[in-house]
């Protein structure tokens, strides 16, 4: 079982990993977009640093999660801004109320937050999106919680999953947003967003 200081800790390592790689997000959004997705993470890591500085003693890991996603909005509006707000209102919905959350809590939440990606965003998987490293993280740790893995085991697990979603993917055409105007310039490039998932996953590996 994880409480809020251990869900604190995890949105610090993400913070931190979106701001070192914003660099390398901008790079490649720049293939294929228009080069803000870097921005975009610091706007966001600056956000949840600047909430983890006044969320105090808050121990419903229900309703920070969902602030995240909120402060997340404010600061960040744009599409991946978003679409992770969205998805973090979502997921903390669905534990609102618990001083602590188990594995199949956290699954519980990411599939919840897969789905309001696809609805908001309207994409499905194969469509070079986020999605496709997203959705493999989250079947392996589905598969990591039935095998009984200990968490850094489990972590490591969904980065090679992402890892593999992204790699599987970048041949492929983008299908949604900005970068379907490109058409098949985009095979062969890595999709941002992909890239995303995987940063946040090995923030919180390391």
């Amino acid at each position: 079982m994880a409480d809020i200081q251990q869900v604190k800790d995890a949105i610090v390592k993400i913070s931190g990993a979106l701001r070192e790689n914003a660099d390398r997000l901008i790079e490649l959004d720049q293939q294929v977009g228009d080069g803000d997705l870097g921005i975009t993470a610091g706007k966001i890591a600056n956000a949840l640093d600047a909430y983890l500085e006044t969320a105090g003693d808050e121990t419903d890991i229900g309703k920070f999660i969902m602030t995240c996603g909120m402060k997340i909005n404010s600061a960040a509006p744009s599409t991946m801004g978003s679409l992770l707000a969205i998805a973090l209102m979502r997921a903390g919905k669905e534990i609102k109320g618990r001083e602590e959350i188990s594995p199949q809590d956290v699954l519980m939440m990411l599939k919840t937050a897969e789905s309001a990606i696809m609805e908001k965003g309207k994409a499905n998987l194969g469509d070079k999106t986020l999605l496709d490293a997203l959705h493999p993280a989250i079947g392996a740790l589905e598969k990591a919680i039935a095998d009984g893995a200990a968490p850094n085991e489990t972590v490591a697990a969904m980065v090679d999953a992402a890892q593999a979603g992204l790699e599987s993917v970048t041949p492929l055409r983008s299908q949604v947003g900005r970068a379907s105007w490109l058409g098949e310039r985009t095979e062969g490039k890595i999709d941002p967003g992909c890239a995303l998932v995987v940063t946040i996953l090995k923030g919180l590996a390391e």
